[in-house]
């Protein structure tokens, strides 16, 4: 029973975060159109928007906070790996295990933080001090998010390896492309 919660909880965990990875991967076109939007109207046309600036900053920190957690779905975070591919796959498995526990209090400590600034930005109506001066608040929130979606991955990601230093195999059948980049 046991057994079925983890799978159940880790599977569900694999697909939302793959989900919110590959959808988030839509913003990279659009933060291309934004800053070609704005080298054609500021060089061409030489009238400079006051807020494309703004957006492709806000769309490039979406893209890079919300897919932190599909990356380390697909291993893709930087390891030291002189280390960790000279020791056993059980030891590789405790050194996530210790790594996923300071990320995991590393990102409780963030969701602390962004919803204390995500209730100020409400509260006090922070915009971005520039001319086109955007609310701030949709940032924080986003945040959070992706904080929490990288706890749910960690989470997921320890109880795998937990499964497997017990039981000896895999919880879950190995991601089709997990690691290689597709």
């Amino acid at each position: 029973m046991i057994t079925t919660l983890c799978r159940t909880y880790c599977a569900a965990v694999e697909s939302l975060v793959a989900f919110i990875g590959r959808s988030t991967s839509l913003l990279m076109p659009l933060l291309a159109l934004v800053v070609a939007f704005e080298v054609f109207s500021r060089y061409l046309l030489n009238e400079p928007t006051v807020w494309a600036y703004d957006l492709s900053l806000f769309f490039f920190g979406y893209l890079a906070a919300l897919g932190g957690a599909y990356a380390q779905q697909r291993k893709a975070h930087i390891n030291v790996d002189i280390l960790y591919m000279s020791v056993s796959g059980n030891t590789r498995r405790i050194f996530n295990l210790l790594s996923a526990g300071l990320a995991i209090f590393f990102m409780l400590v963030v969701v602390v933080v962004c919803i204390d600034k995500f209730n100020e930005a409400i509260q006090f109506n922070y915009r971005r001090m520039s001319e086109w001066a955007p609310s701030m608040h949709h940032f924080w929130m986003m945040l959070v998010v992706s904080a929490a979606l990288l706890i749910l991955q960690l989470s997921s990601d320890m109880i795998k390896d937990l499964y497997h230093l017990v039981a000896g195999e895999d919880l879950l059948p190995q991601l089709q492309g997990a690691g290689d980049g597709h």
